[in-house]
């Protein structure tokens, strides 16, 4: 079968589709002939060399899929062979076949077409577990999105008034990045902080959902109000984190500083994970969401739209067609 394997970390150069064997699934998991596959920057992090990303090379990247059941190991129960599914794979999701453990496998509802489904696992209910259980997000908060223009910010701007509606700033890397359902649109540079002031009226934000690392703390520290909570879930620009703030600045300021890491999660609390896609998947079948997604023909198109997420150029969410 046709996989995308990263032979060693670097940049597209590293990257190449080849012949692979077919997985075959070991007990509690499945295999998922695969249709589409979501495309994250998390695949950009594994490319580049980042500690934990790549568990070894040749590396075969793809962690988002949607398909049907092609077989189930021991112990599966709840799903089908032919079941149309929505899964986080075990690596390797850019592939024809892919594998997947069951608990991470989702039904995907007649009315949700594959090419949504793919952009559920990793990018809609990202969004979601950010705002509820690490951002703890209650109607009417002003939420700060850094990087609003990529895929988790699209899906932050159709989850709010889903969860009962508040405020939305966002920011981005530079002028002209086409950017919807937030109420402003802020170029990250000098001056940042007095325009998110004035921009709430001089009150500040109530929640960051920030993946720069640390390199927007200061600002976030800064703008965020009294028992505000702020966000961490990616290090976009690589490097060396710098030191988290002193306890003193967040006790003073009142503050909460949270990390979340969607695989720390598929690790130690799957099924928050496999709840999370349900509700999203659930949401786009009653028509309540829509998740537009810029699909790629083939997977030769996925190494082409890993440098544009490496150059902070992607728009929105991409997903590529495997079959």
């Amino acid at each position: 079968m046709r996989a995308l394997v990263m032979t060693a970390p670097g940049g597209a150069e590293k990257s190449e589709v080849r012949e692979v064997d077919p997985p075959r699934p070991a007990a509690g998991e499945v295999t998922v002939d695969v249709a589409y596959a979501g495309v994250n920057f998390m695949d950009v992090m594994a490319r580049r060399g980042d500690a934990g990303y790549a568990s070894s090379w040749p590396y075969r990247p793809g962690l988002e899929i949607a398909g049907t059941v092609r077989e189930a190991g021991a112990g599966v129960t709840g799903l089908a062979v032919g079941d149309r599914v929505a899964a986080v794979a075990l690596g390797g999701g850019f592939a024809e076949i892919a594998t997947a453990r069951a608990e991470l496998t989702v039904r995907v509802p007649d009315a949700v077409p594959l090419s949504a489904a793919a952009a559920t696992p990793l990018g809609l209910a990202t969004a979601l577990l950010l705002l509820t259980e690490a951002g703890r997000f209650t109607p009417g908060d002003t939420v700060l999105v850094h990087s609003a223009a990529g895929g988790v910010g699209g899906a932050v701007a159709q989850l709010v008034p889903l969860l009962g509606g508040g405020r939305l700033l966002g920011t981005v890397s530079r002028s002209g990045r086409p950017v919807s359902g937030y109420d402003a649109v802020l170029v990250r540079g000098d001056g940042l902080a007095d325009e998110i002031r004035a921009a709430t009226d001089g009150r500040g934000v109530d929640l960051v959902l920030d993946p720069l690392g640390t390199e927007a703390l200061d600002l976030d520290l800064a703008v965020t109000r009294p028992t505000g909570r702020i966000v961490l879930f990616g290090n976009a620009g690589g490097g060396t984190p710098a030191p988290l703030p002193p306890f003193g600045r967040l006790l003073g300021g009142n503050l909460t500083l949270t990390g979340f890491s969607h695989r720390g999660l598929v690790a130690g609390a799957p099924a928050k994970v496999a709840a999370a896609t349900r509700r999203v998947l659930d949401y786009l079948a009653e028509g309540a969401l829509s998740i537009p997604v810029t699909e790629l023909g083939s997977l030769d198109e996925v190494i082409a739209t890993h440098d544009l997420l490496a150059s902070g150029q992607g728009v929105g969410k991409y997903v590529a067609r495997i079959r």
